[in-house]
């Protein structure tokens, strides 16, 4: 297992002492990596990314043949707001969308399911109070506070409830995909 990343800082403040770390930029496409692993997972990265293909195919230099990416990205662009561009949001994803991003670089969706289905009302509600402020920082610590532990922790219930896999709706999309020979 080897984890990357280009923040030197987070990588040092890693929780991991099992795995290897690497301060690397996958753009380096580094010889040593080349189809050497057979799992990638990206969380919460890909909507960060201007340049998707060209990421998706730095990736998939480093993927194994028939090596699989398991990705998490943020659902619906009908919800893209001024939290989006203050978390450094490019997009958010449908599964339509991920599934041509998939094919354009030659990456096949094997499953996929939303998540986050009993918190889409809270999506909606950050949606209309962060659209209020202006300043990014604000934006940004308000759309992520949930304002106290009893309402987390009634958030978190309502979330259990969820069956997974489902394919209505969801603040988020994961996927796994595989990459075509």
């Amino acid at each position: 297992m080897t984890g990357f990343d280009l923040n030197e800082y987070g990588l040092q403040h890693n929780v991991s002492r099992i795995s290897r770390v690497c301060c690397y930029d996958i753009h380096q496409k580094s010889e040593e990596f080349r189809n050497k692993f057979d799992l990638v997972l990206l969380f919460d990265v890909l909507e960060h990314i201007a340049d998707e293909d060209g990421f998706l195919k730095a990736i998939l230099f480093h993927l194994a043949p028939k090596g699989r990416l398991v990705i998490s990205v943020p659902a619906g662009q009908w919800a893209y707001s001024a939290y989006d561009r203050a978390a450094g949001h490019v997009r958010r994803y449908s599964i339509g969308t991920l599934r041509e991003t998939a094919q354009r670089t030659s990456l096949e969706l094997e499953r996929w399911s939303y998540w986050g289905l009993p918190l889409v009302p809270t999506l909606v509600l950050r949606k209309i109070l962060v659209g209020m402020k202006k300043d990014a920082r604000a934006i940004y610590s308000t759309g992520f506070d949930s304002r106290s532990t009893v309402i987390n922790g009634a958030l978190g219930a309502l979330s259990r409830c969820e069956w997974i896999p489902q394919k209505l709706l969801g603040t988020s999309l994961m996927a796994v995909l595989r990459k075509k020979e």
